[in-house]
């Protein structure tokens, strides 16, 4: 609790417990935030009362899918977003790194031990409530945390639906990949938008017939990723994914998702047989998002297949697409940068309902969430960390992405405000780490909360 005001303890005994929805990651991370600050918690998990699909354990904070945390360097930005989680004095990394296995360059777990350690040390805390048993409605009272993962059950989700309008809330969550600009080679591709309407808002990539059979017959035979019995897939005819498009017949994709009309190749002076669009994901270029590429593939796959398209022969890839079983809000509609509701300012979100992707990255926003709600409890206005770091990156991006396109991102440098000068692409990951690390120390050292 180093640097926290004695006055503010105090004042939090006489405050009702904030109430977090969920015992996942983020929930456990929110409610350590706020526990560590010296504030009442009533955290709220349906295990072991009632198992989602995918949970076996009665544990909090289980991983299901995978031990690994991905990368530890500091050089990769998922790595830069747990040290500074660990500078923020992150329950869930503190858990990590004392049941860490050898995992050469990332940073795995051994998944039981994890996950006993988060709840030895959240029960042990005497301001921590803990009740077991489902939550089918949003708290009409109080200041409450949603945390309830990508499994949320159909009773809380109604909840939330209600609260938030039905339209901003996605049960089934199929993406396409996202690749970064400065790997796109410009000179094979061209920008424009269909018959010259508007602004030249897509970069196109054509092809002639040749390339694209050839594209065509390689991707209908593609490897694709397995799904689990509870993530079959059942998406909308208009967001099917590529490779199912492509196996109705050879020339469906060059009637949907790539057809060329109203598109004029300056280098030809005609229409391709086929365009692949890349379409702007962040307002100054930095990512862009391959256009109706939604996929089941393996991620060896899209890098093999998707750098067969003109102008991405070295594409460096922010986001692979997916297809999955996801609950997750139109944050950028939703939330503001603090992870609270525009219209209910007690109700925060936290973790992957947020629309952020991968086990740190919900956490990350479980710990932004617990901050947040403790400013409330003291009075103080929420202050979002920099956009310069990883936590500010990805906040800022969930929150004011595109509203009519916005789907579920991991963290990535993609996100960052570009390092100003020439730095060569080996070195630019330790470029962020130390801006990112001294933006994070400011920001600390001026918010006394923090």
């Amino acid at each position: 609790m180093s640097g926290v005001r004695e006055n503010l303890v105090s004042m939090a005994a006489q405050d009702a417990p904030v109430t977090v929805i969920g015992g996942g990651l983020a929930g456990c991370e929110a409610a350590w935030q706020l526990l560590r600050r010296g504030f009442r918690v009533r955290l709220r998990e349906m295990k072991p009362d009632r198992f989602s699909p995918a949970h076996k354990s009665p544990h909090l904070a289980e991983l299901v899918c995978s031990n690994s945390l991905r990368s530890a360097s500091l050089e990769n930005a998922v790595g830069l977003l747990k040290e500074e989680m660990r500078r923020m004095g992150s329950l869930i990394l503190e858990a990590a790194d004392a049941t860490a296995v050898p995992a050469g360059g990332a940073l795995a777990v051994n998944r039981n031990a994890f996950s006993c350690r988060i709840e030895e040390k959240l029960t042990a805390q005497p301001s921590l409530e803990l009740i077991r048993g489902e939550v089918t409605e949003i708290p009409a009272e109080g200041i409450t945390i949603v945390a309830s993962g990508p499994l949320t059950s159909d009773a809380l989700a109604g909840s939330i639906a209600q609260i938030t309008g039905g339209e901003y809330l996605y049960f089934y969550d199929a993406i396409s990949p996202i690749v970064e600009g400065e790997s796109i080679d410009l000179s094979r591709v061209f920008a424009a938008s269909r018959y010259g309407h508007g602004e030249a808002d897509y970069l196109n990539c054509p092809m002639d017939r040749e390339t694209y059979e050839t594209f065509w017959k390689e991707l209908t035979r593609a490897e694709e990723t397995p799904l689990r019995a509870f993530e079959e897939i059942r998406c909308f005819e208009g967001c099917l994914p590529i490779e199912v498009i492509a196996r109705r017949g050879i020339e469906t994709l060059a009637h949907g998702p790539m057809k060329p009309v109203g598109l004029i190749d300056p280098l030809t002076g005609s229409q391709p047989h086929a365009v692949v669009q890349l379409r702007r994901e962040d307002r100054d270029g930095i990512l862009y998002n391959i256009v109706g590429f939604q996929t089941k593939l393996t991620w060896p796959e899209q890098r093999r297949l998707f750098r067969m398209i003109p102008g991405l022969e070295n594409a460096e890839f922010a986001r692979y697409g997916s297809a999955h079983r996801n609950t997750f809000l139109n944050a950028p509609t939703l939330l503001t940068e603090t992870l609270r509701l525009r219209s209910h300012p007690q109700l925060f979100f936290a973790g992957q309902i947020t629309g952020v992707e991968g086990y740190v990255e919900s956490a990350a926003m479980g710990l932004l969430a617990g901050l947040n709600a403790a400013c409330l409890i003291a009075g103080r206005k929420g202050i979002p960390p920099p956009r310069e770091t990883a936590l500010g990156a990805l906040v800022t991006h969930i929150t004011n992405a595109d509203r009519k396109t916005f789907q579920p991102m991991n963290v990535t440098f993609g996100l960052f405000p570009p390092i100003s000068g020439r730095v060569r692409k080996k070195d630019r990951g330790g470029h962020y780490a130390r801006r990112s690390l001294a933006a994070l120390a400011a920001w600390q050292a001026s918010n006394s909360l923090v």
